[in-house]
């Protein structure tokens, strides 16, 4: 095989149901020059099991199999075991589009000071395996992102969506272990603190699964790890403008994934409370999450999950 140009970091912790999706829309993609770390993360299912058996197919495919450490430790190793310049992660139950590494290798070919990317997310349903079952997508923030952006809303949303330079991972010393709840956010936060250009892409690269299971799904331990990580770099008029912001990101994460609609609500009041101006600034999103929130407690679940998807 010749050298990567990419490292792929995949965490995995009990995640049979959807590892073989994921790996196959890695392998799948149309920029071959890439490794793939697989970190088996003490998983107690069938996940390492797929995992070698997919490593046995494919020579790119490396598998380390440890103790549960936690998703930022196995993140880290996986870095740190790999060699090429540029760094791709993935979570177990997301999927890729097959242009996802060329597009990102193509804007860092072009654009060397840039030191980290990523792309429209496309939200699945929890059993999908295509692309096309994408319900709704998001919106890069459309210039280098700043501060506010990632504290506010966070256009990156999801580790499966950051591709960035080896030397820039390494003067950010690596994700905080010690987060269990946006650690993510943090990581790019902290590179852009540390003066990282970080850019968008707009074309829809990821698919990001709703698992009613899941970390990204306890939205009151997000909105705690959240608080943890804005008041590192903010304080007073700012850190209530982004707290309100981030509680309306909230609310409409709990919309979409059908989750509570009274939560859904408490997230919306909560924000109007702490800084209606900035809930309501982008009249679509603040009006559009606040009627949604209101009308949600009236709505079956069924019928939530096709409104706000």
């Amino acid at each position: 095989m010749s050298a990567p140009e990419v490292t792929v970091v995949l965490p995995v912790y009990n995640a049979a149901e959807t590892i073989q999706s994921t790996v196959a829309s890695i392998l799948n993609q149309t920029f071959g020059w890439f490794e793939l770390i697989a970190i088996d993360d003490g998983s107690t299912d069938d996940s390492l099991r797929i995992l070698l058996a997919l490593a046995g197919q494919d020579e790119r495919v490396r598998i380390i199999s440890r103790q549960n450490g936690g998703v930022s430790s196995a993140r880290n190793l996986g870095v740190e075991l790999g060699h090429a310049p540029y760094i791709a992660f993935i979570d177990a139950d997301d999927i890729w589009a097959p242009e996802k590494l060329a597009h990102h290798v193509a804007l860092h070919r072009d654009e060397p000071t840039v030191a980290a990317s990523y792309a429209r997310i496309g939200f699945l349903p929890q059993h999908a395996d295509s692309m096309e079952d994408c319900r709704t997508v998001s919106t890069p923030s459309g210039s280098r992102l700043g501060l506010a952006d990632v504290l506010g809303e966070n256009p990156v949303c999801t580790m499966s969506n950051l591709f960035l330079r080896r030397d820039w991972f390494a003067l950010s010393g690596g994700l905080d272990t010690a987060l269990s709840h946006a650690e993510d956010q943090e990581f790019v936060a902290h590179l852009i603190a540390r003066g990282a250009r970080v850019e968008s892409i707009d074309a829809l690269l990821v698919g990001y699964r709703f698992s009613p299971d899941g970390l990204s799904m306890d939205f009151d331990r997000m909105k705690s790890g959240w608080q943890t990580i804005a008041e590192r770099y903010l304080e007073g008029p700012e850190l209530a403008s982004l707290e309100a912001l981030y509680l309306r990101y909230l609310a409409r994460r709990t919309l979409r994934s059908g989750g509570s609609a009274f939560k859904a609500l408490s997230y919306s009041l909560a924000g109007l409370r702490i800084d209606a101006a900035s809930f309501l600034a982008d009249r679509r999103r603040g009006l559009g999450t606040l009627v949604g929130a209101l009308a949600a407690p009236f709505l079956p679940m069924a019928m939530r999950r096709q409104i706000f998807a």
